[in-house]
Protein backbone atom coordinates (compact mmCIF):
# COMPACT_ATOMS: atom_id res chain seq x y z
CA UNK A 1 0.00 0.00 0.00
CA UNK A 2 1.20 3.51 -1.02
CA UNK A 3 0.32 6.99 0.74
CA UNK A 4 -0.48 8.92 -2.47
CA UNK A 5 0.81 12.32 -1.25
CA UNK A 6 4.00 11.57 -0.53
CA UNK A 7 4.66 8.49 -1.97
CA UNK A 8 5.70 6.23 0.33
CA UNK A 9 5.25 2.60 1.34
CA UNK A 10 2.97 1.88 4.53
CA UNK A 11 3.37 -1.30 5.96
CA UNK A 12 -0.27 -2.57 7.21
CA UNK A 13 -0.23 -5.89 9.80
CA UNK A 14 -3.78 -6.94 9.10
CA UNK A 15 -2.94 -9.57 11.77
CA UNK A 16 -4.68 -9.58 15.02
CA UNK A 17 -2.39 -9.36 18.03
CA UNK A 18 -3.21 -11.40 20.99
CA UNK A 19 -1.51 -13.22 23.91
CA UNK A 20 0.26 -16.31 23.17
CA UNK A 21 0.43 -19.35 25.85
CA UNK A 22 3.84 -20.64 26.62
CA UNK A 23 4.89 -23.76 28.59
CA UNK A 24 6.96 -21.76 30.64
CA UNK A 25 3.50 -19.55 32.12
CA UNK A 26 2.96 -23.39 33.86
CA UNK A 27 4.43 -22.40 36.87
CA UNK A 28 3.26 -18.90 37.43
CA UNK A 29 -0.52 -18.98 35.63
CA UNK A 30 -3.64 -19.76 36.76
CA UNK A 31 -6.01 -21.85 34.18
CA UNK A 32 -9.77 -21.21 34.13
CA UNK A 33 -11.80 -24.16 33.00
CA UNK A 34 -15.24 -23.78 32.06
CA UNK A 35 -17.54 -26.33 33.90
CA UNK A 36 -18.57 -28.06 30.74
CA UNK A 37 -18.43 -32.09 32.35
CA UNK A 38 -19.21 -31.40 36.32
CA UNK A 39 -18.55 -35.36 36.47
CA UNK A 40 -15.40 -35.93 34.49
CA UNK A 41 -13.86 -32.55 35.30
CA UNK A 42 -13.54 -33.05 38.99
CA UNK A 43 -11.14 -35.86 37.82
CA UNK A 44 -9.44 -34.11 35.18
CA UNK A 45 -8.81 -31.08 37.18
CA UNK A 46 -7.07 -32.93 39.92
CA UNK A 47 -5.30 -34.83 37.08
CA UNK A 48 -3.86 -31.75 35.80
CA UNK A 49 -2.83 -30.60 39.24
CA UNK A 50 -0.30 -33.72 39.86
CA UNK A 51 0.88 -32.32 36.56
CA UNK A 52 1.84 -29.13 37.61
CA UNK A 53 -1.03 -27.19 36.80
CA UNK A 54 -2.72 -24.47 39.10
CA UNK A 55 -6.29 -25.36 37.31
CA UNK A 56 -9.57 -24.32 38.60
CA UNK A 57 -12.74 -25.43 37.23
CA UNK A 58 -15.65 -22.37 37.28
CA UNK A 59 -18.65 -23.11 39.11
CA UNK A 60 -20.50 -19.69 38.23
CA UNK A 61 -23.80 -20.14 37.01
CA UNK A 62 -25.94 -17.60 37.54
CA UNK A 63 -27.94 -15.36 35.61
CA UNK A 64 -25.04 -13.00 35.55
CA UNK A 65 -22.87 -15.33 33.82
CA UNK A 66 -25.78 -15.84 30.36
CA UNK A 67 -25.68 -11.42 30.54
CA UNK A 68 -21.64 -11.22 30.54
CA UNK A 69 -22.31 -13.58 27.68
CA UNK A 70 -24.93 -11.45 25.45
CA UNK A 71 -22.41 -8.47 25.91
CA UNK A 72 -19.75 -9.83 24.52
CA UNK A 73 -21.09 -12.67 22.26
CA UNK A 74 -22.93 -11.66 18.66
CA UNK A 75 -26.36 -13.25 18.61
CA UNK A 76 -25.59 -15.42 15.46
CA UNK A 77 -23.09 -17.34 18.03
CA UNK A 78 -24.28 -20.38 19.38
CA UNK A 79 -25.39 -21.02 23.20
CA UNK A 80 -22.60 -23.12 24.69
CA UNK A 81 -20.06 -19.77 23.33
CA UNK A 82 -22.15 -17.56 24.77
CA UNK A 83 -22.03 -19.92 28.20
CA UNK A 84 -18.33 -20.33 28.20
CA UNK A 85 -17.28 -16.62 27.14
CA UNK A 86 -19.74 -15.48 30.33
CA UNK A 87 -18.13 -17.81 32.82
CA UNK A 88 -15.01 -16.70 31.63
CA UNK A 89 -15.57 -12.75 31.62
CA UNK A 90 -17.86 -12.92 34.68
CA UNK A 91 -14.96 -15.33 36.96
CA UNK A 92 -11.96 -12.73 35.59
CA UNK A 93 -14.41 -9.23 36.70
CA UNK A 94 -14.73 -10.71 40.28
CA UNK A 95 -11.21 -9.77 41.65
CA UNK A 96 -10.40 -13.41 42.41
CA UNK A 97 -7.73 -13.21 39.84
CA UNK A 98 -4.27 -12.05 39.05
CA UNK A 99 -5.59 -11.66 35.56
CA UNK A 100 -2.01 -10.70 34.58
CA UNK A 101 -1.21 -14.06 35.27
CA UNK A 102 -4.34 -15.84 34.58
CA UNK A 103 -5.53 -18.36 31.41
CA UNK A 104 -8.22 -19.77 30.37
CA UNK A 105 -8.56 -23.35 28.66
CA UNK A 106 -11.07 -24.70 25.91
CA UNK A 107 -11.52 -27.49 24.05
CA UNK A 108 -11.42 -27.57 20.50
CA UNK A 109 -13.36 -30.71 18.40
CA UNK A 110 -11.75 -29.64 15.17
CA UNK A 111 -14.89 -30.62 13.17
CA UNK A 112 -17.58 -28.93 11.32
CA UNK A 113 -18.69 -27.21 14.46
CA UNK A 114 -18.51 -23.52 15.27
CA UNK A 115 -16.73 -24.89 18.84
CA UNK A 116 -13.86 -25.35 16.42
CA UNK A 117 -13.97 -21.54 16.51
CA UNK A 118 -14.78 -20.56 20.01
CA UNK A 119 -11.02 -19.46 20.11
CA UNK A 120 -11.10 -16.26 18.28
CA UNK A 121 -14.53 -15.44 19.15
CA UNK A 122 -12.81 -15.75 23.20
CA UNK A 123 -10.12 -13.79 22.49
CA UNK A 124 -11.93 -11.15 20.75
CA UNK A 125 -14.58 -11.31 23.85
CA UNK A 126 -11.17 -10.60 26.26
CA UNK A 127 -9.13 -8.44 24.69
CA UNK A 128 -11.29 -4.99 25.96
CA UNK A 129 -10.87 -5.88 29.31
CA UNK A 130 -8.53 -8.47 29.96
CA UNK A 131 -5.69 -7.84 26.75
CA UNK A 132 -3.14 -10.28 28.53
CA UNK A 133 -5.17 -13.11 29.41
CA UNK A 134 -4.10 -16.26 27.13
CA UNK A 135 -6.76 -18.57 25.33
CA UNK A 136 -5.12 -22.02 25.60
CA UNK A 137 -6.57 -24.81 23.17
CA UNK A 138 -6.76 -28.23 24.20
CA UNK A 139 -7.49 -29.88 20.84
CA UNK A 140 -6.38 -33.18 18.85
CA UNK A 141 -6.64 -31.67 15.39
CA UNK A 142 -4.03 -29.34 14.87
CA UNK A 143 -5.24 -26.37 15.72
CA UNK A 144 -3.76 -23.28 17.44
CA UNK A 145 -0.29 -24.80 17.53
CA UNK A 146 0.68 -21.39 19.21
CA UNK A 147 -1.40 -21.69 22.02
CA UNK A 148 -2.36 -24.92 22.19
CA UNK A 149 -2.13 -27.47 26.22
CA UNK A 150 0.22 -29.58 25.02
CA UNK A 151 -0.50 -33.47 26.17
CA UNK A 152 1.99 -36.02 25.85
CA UNK A 153 1.27 -39.84 25.43
CA UNK A 154 1.00 -40.43 29.03
CA UNK A 155 -1.06 -37.67 30.42
CA UNK A 156 -3.42 -38.86 26.81
CA UNK A 157 -3.83 -42.13 28.61
CA UNK A 158 -4.47 -40.70 32.45
CA UNK A 159 -7.62 -39.07 30.53
CA UNK A 160 -8.72 -41.59 28.82
CA UNK A 161 -8.80 -43.44 31.87
CA UNK A 162 -10.38 -40.52 33.71
CA UNK A 163 -13.73 -40.36 31.22
CA UNK A 164 -13.93 -43.90 32.09
CA UNK A 165 -14.10 -43.12 35.17
CA UNK A 166 -15.93 -40.15 35.47
CA UNK A 167 -19.19 -42.42 33.19
CA UNK A 168 -19.13 -45.02 35.34
CA UNK A 169 -19.65 -42.50 39.13
CA UNK A 170 -22.02 -40.60 37.14
CA UNK A 171 -23.45 -43.96 35.73
CA UNK A 172 -24.20 -45.62 39.15
CA UNK A 173 -24.82 -42.25 40.82
CA UNK A 174 -27.70 -41.43 38.64
CA UNK A 175 -29.39 -45.15 39.36
CA UNK A 176 -28.82 -44.47 43.37
CA UNK A 177 -29.70 -41.04 44.12
CA UNK A 178 -33.31 -41.37 43.42
CA UNK A 179 -34.02 -44.65 45.29
CA UNK A 180 -31.81 -43.98 48.28
CA UNK A 181 -33.17 -44.62 51.73
CA UNK A 182 -31.10 -42.01 53.63
CA UNK A 183 -30.71 -38.68 52.31
CA UNK A 184 -27.32 -37.88 50.90
CA UNK A 185 -25.82 -41.36 50.61
CA UNK A 186 -25.64 -41.46 47.56
CA UNK A 187 -23.88 -38.02 47.31
CA UNK A 188 -21.39 -39.98 50.05
CA UNK A 189 -21.05 -42.59 47.79
CA UNK A 190 -19.79 -40.20 44.97
CA UNK A 191 -17.34 -38.91 47.19
CA UNK A 192 -15.77 -42.33 48.23
CA UNK A 193 -15.60 -42.96 44.91
CA UNK A 194 -13.98 -40.36 43.59
CA UNK A 195 -11.30 -40.66 46.24
CA UNK A 196 -10.51 -44.18 45.22
CA UNK A 197 -10.18 -42.73 41.82
CA UNK A 198 -7.93 -39.87 42.85
CA UNK A 199 -6.00 -42.11 45.66
CA UNK A 200 -5.23 -44.94 42.56
CA UNK A 201 -3.85 -41.95 40.06
CA UNK A 202 -1.41 -40.61 42.68
CA UNK A 203 -0.44 -43.99 43.71
CA UNK A 204 0.09 -44.60 39.67
CA UNK A 205 -2.43 -47.54 39.85
CA UNK A 206 -5.07 -45.98 37.85
CA UNK A 207 -4.41 -48.32 34.71
CA UNK A 208 -6.14 -51.19 37.35
CA UNK A 209 -10.24 -49.98 35.69
CA UNK A 210 -11.23 -53.24 35.95
CA UNK A 211 -10.72 -53.03 39.93
CA UNK A 212 -11.61 -49.62 39.88
CA UNK A 213 -14.14 -49.98 38.02
CA UNK A 214 -15.28 -52.61 40.65
CA UNK A 215 -14.60 -50.60 43.42
CA UNK A 216 -16.74 -47.87 42.00
CA UNK A 217 -19.80 -49.63 41.33
CA UNK A 218 -19.27 -51.37 44.95
CA UNK A 219 -19.37 -47.92 46.73
CA UNK A 220 -22.80 -47.02 45.65
CA UNK A 221 -24.24 -50.82 45.86
CA UNK A 222 -23.51 -50.43 49.57
CA UNK A 223 -25.85 -47.01 49.62
CA UNK A 224 -29.59 -48.84 50.90
CA UNK A 225 -32.17 -48.35 48.65
CA UNK A 226 -35.80 -48.53 48.33
CA UNK A 227 -38.00 -50.48 46.05
CA UNK A 228 -39.46 -48.64 44.71
CA UNK A 229 -40.16 -47.89 40.48
CA UNK A 230 -39.27 -44.54 39.21
CA UNK A 231 -39.77 -43.07 35.66
CA UNK A 232 -36.68 -42.91 33.60
CA UNK A 233 -35.81 -40.01 31.78
CA UNK A 234 -32.77 -39.82 29.28
CA UNK A 235 -30.44 -36.98 28.22
CA UNK A 236 -29.63 -36.24 24.72
CA UNK A 237 -28.55 -33.18 22.45
CA UNK A 238 -25.17 -31.55 21.93
CA UNK A 239 -22.54 -32.18 24.21
CA UNK A 240 -22.23 -29.13 26.05
CA UNK A 241 -25.95 -28.68 27.39
CA UNK A 242 -26.56 -32.17 28.12
CA UNK A 243 -23.91 -32.08 30.63
CA UNK A 244 -23.48 -28.89 31.92
CA UNK A 245 -25.12 -27.27 34.45
CA UNK A 246 -24.83 -23.70 33.32
CA UNK A 247 -26.04 -24.71 30.18
CA UNK A 248 -28.98 -26.86 31.02
CA UNK A 249 -30.69 -25.03 33.93
CA UNK A 250 -29.57 -27.93 36.36
CA UNK A 251 -31.46 -30.37 34.61
CA UNK A 252 -30.37 -33.66 35.96
CA UNK A 253 -31.53 -31.69 39.72
CA UNK A 254 -35.16 -31.03 38.14
CA UNK A 255 -35.64 -34.48 37.24
CA UNK A 256 -34.41 -35.89 40.19
CA UNK A 257 -36.94 -33.42 41.76
CA UNK A 258 -39.61 -34.54 39.54
CA UNK A 259 -38.78 -37.97 41.23
CA UNK A 260 -37.31 -39.50 37.88
CA UNK A 261 -34.16 -41.11 37.48
CA UNK A 262 -32.18 -39.22 34.75
CA UNK A 263 -30.44 -41.10 32.76
CA UNK A 264 -27.12 -39.93 30.94
CA UNK A 265 -25.47 -41.37 27.95
CA UNK A 266 -21.49 -42.05 28.76
CA UNK A 267 -19.10 -39.22 27.80
CA UNK A 268 -16.81 -42.13 26.32
CA UNK A 269 -19.57 -42.47 23.95
CA UNK A 270 -18.89 -39.06 22.48
CA UNK A 271 -15.17 -40.04 22.19
CA UNK A 272 -15.91 -42.68 19.90
CA UNK A 273 -17.88 -41.28 17.85
CA UNK A 274 -15.29 -38.50 17.20
CA UNK A 275 -12.73 -41.65 16.60
CA UNK A 276 -15.69 -43.40 14.70
CA UNK A 277 -15.93 -40.68 12.38
CA UNK A 278 -12.78 -40.51 11.30
CA UNK A 279 -12.54 -43.97 10.28
CA UNK A 280 -15.72 -43.42 8.34
CA UNK A 281 -14.43 -40.65 6.57
CA UNK A 282 -11.85 -43.40 5.41
CA UNK A 283 -14.21 -46.01 4.01
CA UNK A 284 -16.40 -43.28 2.45
CA UNK A 285 -13.94 -41.13 0.85
CA UNK A 286 -11.13 -43.48 0.12
CA UNK A 287 -8.71 -41.72 2.61
CA UNK A 288 -5.22 -43.48 3.66
CA UNK A 289 -2.49 -43.03 5.93
CA UNK A 290 -1.14 -43.94 9.50
CA UNK A 291 -3.85 -40.92 11.03
CA UNK A 292 -6.63 -43.43 10.09
CA UNK A 293 -4.55 -46.45 10.64
CA UNK A 294 -4.12 -44.92 14.37
CA UNK A 295 -7.86 -43.88 14.84
CA UNK A 296 -8.77 -47.38 13.44
CA UNK A 297 -6.49 -48.85 16.65
CA UNK A 298 -7.24 -46.26 19.07
CA UNK A 299 -10.95 -47.69 18.83
CA UNK A 300 -10.21 -51.09 19.05
CA UNK A 301 -8.50 -50.08 22.17
CA UNK A 302 -11.38 -47.79 23.79
CA UNK A 303 -13.85 -50.00 22.67
CA UNK A 304 -12.61 -53.18 24.21
CA UNK A 305 -12.17 -51.62 27.64
CA UNK A 306 -15.78 -50.83 27.41
CA UNK A 307 -17.07 -53.99 26.66
CA UNK A 308 -15.19 -54.96 29.67
CA UNK A 309 -16.42 -52.42 31.75
CA UNK A 310 -19.73 -53.48 31.14
CA UNK A 311 -19.20 -57.29 31.81
CA UNK A 312 -18.10 -55.67 35.22
CA UNK A 313 -21.86 -54.11 35.44
CA UNK A 314 -23.53 -57.08 34.27
CA UNK A 315 -21.76 -59.57 36.56
CA UNK A 316 -22.29 -57.13 39.31
CA UNK A 317 -26.15 -57.11 38.57
CA UNK A 318 -26.81 -54.43 40.71
CA UNK A 319 -26.70 -51.17 37.86
CA UNK A 320 -27.86 -51.14 34.11
CA UNK A 321 -24.67 -51.56 32.29
CA UNK A 322 -23.99 -48.28 30.24
CA UNK A 323 -24.73 -48.77 26.63
CA UNK A 324 -22.09 -50.74 23.84
CA UNK A 325 -21.36 -48.30 21.54
CA UNK A 326 -21.62 -50.70 18.61
CA UNK A 327 -25.31 -51.00 19.84
CA UNK A 328 -25.10 -47.66 18.81
CA UNK A 329 -23.79 -47.72 15.83
CA UNK A 330 -26.42 -50.18 14.73
CA UNK A 331 -29.45 -47.84 16.40
CA UNK A 332 -27.97 -45.00 14.13
CA UNK A 333 -27.86 -47.12 11.17
CA UNK A 334 -32.12 -47.87 11.81
CA UNK A 335 -32.50 -43.88 11.68
CA UNK A 336 -29.47 -42.12 9.98
CA UNK A 337 -26.75 -42.57 7.73
CA UNK A 338 -23.30 -42.75 9.83
CA UNK A 339 -21.96 -40.20 7.45
CA UNK A 340 -24.15 -37.35 8.75
CA UNK A 341 -21.57 -36.46 11.35
CA UNK A 342 -21.76 -32.42 12.13
CA UNK A 343 -22.44 -31.62 15.65
CA UNK A 344 -23.10 -34.53 17.68
CA UNK A 345 -24.72 -36.24 14.12
CA UNK A 346 -25.58 -39.62 14.05
CA UNK A 347 -25.08 -40.14 17.98
CA UNK A 348 -28.42 -38.41 18.88
CA UNK A 349 -30.80 -40.47 17.04
CA UNK A 350 -28.74 -43.29 18.16
CA UNK A 351 -29.06 -42.32 21.58
CA UNK A 352 -32.15 -42.08 21.76
CA UNK A 353 -33.04 -45.76 20.02
CA UNK A 354 -30.81 -47.30 22.22
CA UNK A 355 -32.98 -45.72 25.05
CA UNK A 356 -35.52 -46.71 23.82
CA UNK A 357 -34.58 -50.35 23.76
CA UNK A 358 -33.24 -50.27 26.82
CA UNK A 359 -36.09 -49.51 29.07
CA UNK A 360 -35.72 -45.48 28.92
CA UNK A 361 -38.53 -44.19 26.33
CA UNK A 362 -38.70 -40.80 27.93
CA UNK A 363 -36.26 -38.23 26.37
CA UNK A 364 -35.66 -34.76 26.60
CA UNK A 365 -33.53 -33.78 24.00
CA UNK A 366 -31.13 -30.61 24.28
CA UNK A 367 -31.05 -28.39 21.88
CA UNK A 368 -29.13 -24.84 22.30
CA UNK A 369 -29.54 -21.53 19.87
CA UNK A 370 -27.22 -21.88 16.67
CA UNK A 371 -26.30 -25.53 16.75
CA UNK A 372 -28.34 -26.25 13.39
CA UNK A 373 -26.72 -29.99 12.67
CA UNK A 374 -28.02 -31.07 16.33
CA UNK A 375 -31.72 -29.74 15.44
CA UNK A 376 -31.49 -31.24 12.24
CA UNK A 377 -30.09 -34.69 13.48
CA UNK A 378 -31.97 -34.56 16.90
CA UNK A 379 -35.44 -32.72 16.20
CA UNK A 380 -35.74 -33.75 12.42
CA UNK A 381 -35.45 -37.87 13.57
CA UNK A 382 -37.95 -37.62 16.67
CA UNK A 383 -40.87 -38.76 14.00
CA UNK A 384 -38.73 -41.38 12.59
CA UNK A 385 -37.57 -42.22 16.22
CA UNK A 386 -41.58 -42.47 17.41
CA UNK A 387 -42.87 -44.64 14.38
CA UNK A 388 -39.91 -46.98 15.35
CA UNK A 389 -40.76 -47.20 19.33
CA UNK A 390 -44.47 -46.95 19.82
CA UNK A 391 -44.41 -45.25 23.42
CA UNK A 392 -41.09 -43.34 22.85
CA UNK A 393 -42.03 -40.08 24.42
CA UNK A 394 -39.82 -37.08 23.33
CA UNK A 395 -39.49 -33.41 23.65
CA UNK A 396 -37.13 -30.81 22.05
CA UNK A 397 -36.84 -28.12 24.44
CA UNK A 398 -34.38 -25.07 23.20
CA UNK A 399 -32.08 -23.66 25.38
CA UNK A 400 -30.89 -20.10 24.86
CA UNK A 401 -30.30 -16.29 26.57
CA UNK A 402 -34.38 -15.99 25.71
CA UNK A 403 -35.56 -19.46 27.08
CA UNK A 404 -36.23 -18.72 30.88
CA UNK A 405 -35.99 -21.42 33.26
CA UNK A 406 -40.09 -21.94 33.68
CA UNK A 407 -40.89 -22.42 30.48
CA UNK A 408 -38.22 -25.32 29.57
CA UNK A 409 -39.34 -26.93 33.28
CA UNK A 410 -43.32 -26.41 31.71
CA UNK A 411 -42.16 -28.18 28.57
CA UNK A 412 -40.26 -31.06 30.10
CA UNK A 413 -43.40 -31.61 33.01
CA UNK A 414 -45.76 -31.99 29.98
CA UNK A 415 -43.75 -34.89 28.45
CA UNK A 416 -43.57 -35.89 32.19
CA UNK A 417 -47.24 -36.03 32.63
CA UNK A 418 -47.82 -38.25 29.14
CA UNK A 419 -44.98 -40.63 30.57
CA UNK A 420 -46.88 -40.56 33.80
CA UNK A 421 -50.16 -42.02 31.96
CA UNK A 422 -48.38 -44.23 29.68
CA UNK A 423 -46.68 -45.84 33.31
CA UNK A 424 -50.05 -45.95 34.56
CA UNK A 425 -51.65 -47.99 31.52
CA UNK A 426 -48.86 -50.50 31.04
CA UNK A 427 -48.86 -51.18 35.22
CA UNK A 428 -52.81 -51.75 35.57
Amino acid sequence: MHNSQTNEKITVDYTDDYPRWKDEYKDTYKILVPDMLPWHFAIIEQLLKMEGYDVEILKNDSRAVIDEGLKHVHNDTCYPCLCVVGQYIDALKSGRYDVDHTAVLISQSGGGCRASNYVPLIRKALKAQFPNVPVISLNFSGLEKDSSFKIGLKLLLKLAFGIFYGDSIMWCYNQTKPYEEEEGAADAARDRAMELVIGCYKSGGYRKYKKITAGIISAFAAVRRRDVKKIKVGIVGEIYVKYSYLGNNHLEEFLLSEDCEPVVPALMDFVLYCIVNNINDSTLYGKKGIFYTANRLLYRVLYRMQKNIIGIFEDEGTFEPIHDFEHLRRCADKVINQGVKMGEGWLIPAEMAALAETGTENIVCAQPFGCLPNHIAGKGAIRTLKNMYEHENIVAVDYDPSATKVNQENRIKLMLATARENYAQKNK
